[in-house]
């Protein structure tokens, strides 16, 4: 290994050597992104870090296919280039958030344009973008041909050293997996993103930003170079694009450790800005729901002497949902549709449900109806009623709906397609468009993964995409393992926000015995912290919440929109120590989580502001507390603490603890 990692070293200082170079650094100087064309026009970049070769010489380009005159032909757009030019920028800003992790967020970069044109005469524009904790490249075709069409994209990742990677498979349905490590050489073909480990204790994630009209990005294997694979359309095209046009940014974030990879915000920054004009009707909120009970088979969907989204179950739920401080309430199962999922109506309500009477009834409370949108997949037959059934919505008052595409493959307007292809972005994106004319937020499942498009449209405020709670409800291999959610925030989590639905209070499941929440109860508290969404469900019965009241008061109390974030300690697969500052104030609040590993954590509160006294409301896992044979044991105290104080928190198998931090006037 040592000898070839030599070779390859070699190979790109001979590179760098008899072909024109162009780079450029990091704002802090630490990192240099290198542009280097080979003697046979090949466009390929490296990447150097603290003065160590991070990405070795690693292509570029594509393979297009030319049906011109009725023949096809492809070519490979990967070499025969020549620089036309180049140009440098620089940018820095400060923006602020509409809701999100942080209020502030700092963009800084500097810029390169390779401008290249083919030996066929088309141009290519390729940007490289350099930040202190990472870089980005994307490709622009300026505007010369009327279409093009890719068949594939030649981006590649050339490590110098071998990394562990954490990853799903690329054709993991709803990227509902479970996400596990091994060496980049042993991983097959991934979804996008992957999380990279290295021996030296420096980490990095690879993912895209600003997918808007091309194909979700996969990852391939081999040794150490990471290549791209686009989900294709059914017939094995990856995109049909019309110029000028420019790709999704592909970005890695390379830091010396998690908690500075977990602050990054390079997939943000290079989205667009905000295109909305008014955003103030766009609300972060914690919410309940009619849903828990269809999976614990309580209740069904479709209409019967079971169902659950009838007038008068719903108004229980709204009054609950209006004593406990909730935003609104979510209903599956309102509408015609559920009985044989073969066309489902946005805008007629089953007979049991008076949505007239309803939304005055939600109104007189000051809590919303969460709308809910299942397609069963048929993405194009949403499409017909978009208009029609936001229209409904709104007139309504209901602002926010939960949408669902439930099918391995969607019908989209350009017929059966994945839900990541290209056919299956536009439908997403269309989605979002539409729902911000009528005010209404998406939350949307069965997603494509999320690649920051919240900066530009916030109304799309979180997504699924992930291994959720409603697995721990009916999974034959018994739910996740407890170490499932320490993984999460260092991989989902990093390309957005996840509704994973935490909350459970209730561990008995008479339906299938065999499967359970591997967590304790403080361990679900605690989630409310650590897996970040400003749309956040409390997913479990009301009456299981009545039945616990003082563990329930911190969801409570607990925001879901935050002034800063920060990972104070954590290991992937291990344990996850959060702290987030609540919006606009001064309260913090404190998420732990473990593995099946039993620990003890040491919490330094350096992160609070000097000279102020805080009460320490600490919800832990009680001395004899254990996911499989206690998880209800829990400890709640009270202390006054200051920056100065160190907590040890105690966290028993699949435990936890969830701290608020209230100033002491």
């Amino acid at each position: 290994m040592k000898k070839i990692t030599l070779l390859l070293l070699c190979l790109a200082a001979l590179l760098t050597a008899c072909s024109p170079t162009m780079e450029i650094q990091s704002p802090d100087g630490k990192l240099v992104v290198t542009f280097l064309i080979d003697a046979d026009g090949r466009p390929m970049y490296q990447v150097s870090r603290n003065d160590k070769l991070v990405v070795l010489p690693s292509a570029l380009g594509f393979t297009l296919r030319d049906d011109k005159d009725g023949v096809e032909t492809t070519f490979p757009l990967t070499a025969t280039f020549k620089v036309q030019n180049t140009t440098t920028s620089t940018h820095d800003e400060t923006w602020e958030t509409v809701w999100g992790e942080e209020r502030l967020i700092r963009n800084h970069y500097n810029e390169m344009v390779v401008h290249l044109r083919h030996a066929c005469g088309a141009p290519l524009d390729i940007t490289f973008r350099a930040f202190d904790d990472g870089f980005a490249l994307r490709y622009t075709f300026p505007e010369r041909f009327d279409s093009l069409t890719i068949l594939s994209e030649a981006t590649e990742y050339k490590f110098a050293v071998e990394p562990e990677v954490w990853s799903i498979p690329w054709r993991t349905e709803y990227y509902e997996a479970l996400w596990t490590k091994d060496l980049a050489s042993a991983k097959d073909t991934a979804c996008s993103p992957v999380t990279l480990e290295w021996m030296d204790g420096t980490y990095g994630f690879i993912h895209e930003a600003a997918l808007t009209d091309y194909p979700a990005q996969n990852f391939t294997f081999r040794g150490t170079t990471v290549g791209t694979y686009l989900t294709p359309w059914q017939n094995g095209v990856a995109a049909y694009v019309t110029t000028p046009f420019a790709t999704p940014w592909r970005f890695v974030i390379l830091t010396d450790n998690l908690s500075d990879m977990m602050a990054s915000r390079i997939m943000l920054n290079l989205n667009d800005p905000c295109r909305l004009s008014d955003t103030s009707w766009i609300k972060p909120m914690k919410f309940i729901g009619i849903w828990w009970g269809m999976h614990l088979k309580q209740m069904t969907w479709e209409m019967g002497p079971k169902h659950g989204a009838t007038t008068e179950n719903m108004k229980r739920y709204l009054d609950f949902a209006a004593h406990n401080g909730f935003g609104g309430v979510l209903a599956e199962g309102w509408n015609l549709g559920w009985e044989d999922w073969s066309h489902f109506d946005f805008t007629t309500p089953y007979a049991d449900w008076d949505m007239n009477e309803l939304s005055r009834y939600a109104d007189s409370l000051g809590v919303q109806i969460i709308g809910h949108n299942e397609t069963g997949g048929n993405a194009a037959d949403y499409e017909a009623q978009l208009e029609d059934a936001y229209q409904y919505h709104a007139a309504h008052g209901i602002h926010a709906i939960k949408t669902g595409y439930v099918s391995p493959i969607i019908r989209t307007v350009d017929g059966l397609q994945y839900n990541r292809s290209q056919s299956g972005v536009r439908h997403y994106r269309k989605v979002i468009e539409t729902a911000a004319k009528y005010h209404i937020c998406i939350d949307n499942h069965e997603p494509v993964m999320p690649t920051g498009l919240q900066r530009t449209y916030p109304n799309l405020l979180t997504q699924e995409g992930v291994r959720g709670q409603e697995w721990n409800a009916w999974a034959t291999d018994g739910g996740s393992p407890a170490w499932h959610t320490t993984v999460l925030p260092y991989t989902r989590v990093m390309a957005g926000p996840v509704d994973y639905t935490p909350g459970v209070f209730n561990f008995a499941n008479p339906v299938y015995p065999q499967t359970r929440v591997h967590a304790t109860l403080a361990n679900q508290l605690a989630l409310f912290v650590v897996l970040y969404s400003p749309l956040q469900m409390a997913c479990d019965l009301p009456e299981n919440y009545e039945a616990q009241p003082d563990a329930f008061q911190f969801i409570r109390d607990v925001p879901c929109d935050w002034e800063q974030s920060h990972l104070i300690d954590g290991k992937i697969g291990e344990y996850v120590v959060m702290a987030r500052q609540l919006r606009g104030g001064q309260n913090w609040y404190i998420g732990a989580i473990t593995n099946d590993d039993a620990r003890s954590i040491e919490l330094p509160l350096t992160f609070l502001e000097e000279g102020q006294t805080y009460e320490a409301n600490i919800y832990a896992d009680g001395e004899d507390a254990d996911w499989r044979k206690n998880p209800y044991s829990t400890k709640i105290s009270t202390q006054k603490v200051t920056r100065e104080d160190v907590l040890t928190l105690q966290l028993a198998s699949g435990g936890g603890a969830a701290i608020q931090l209230t100033v002491d006037n």
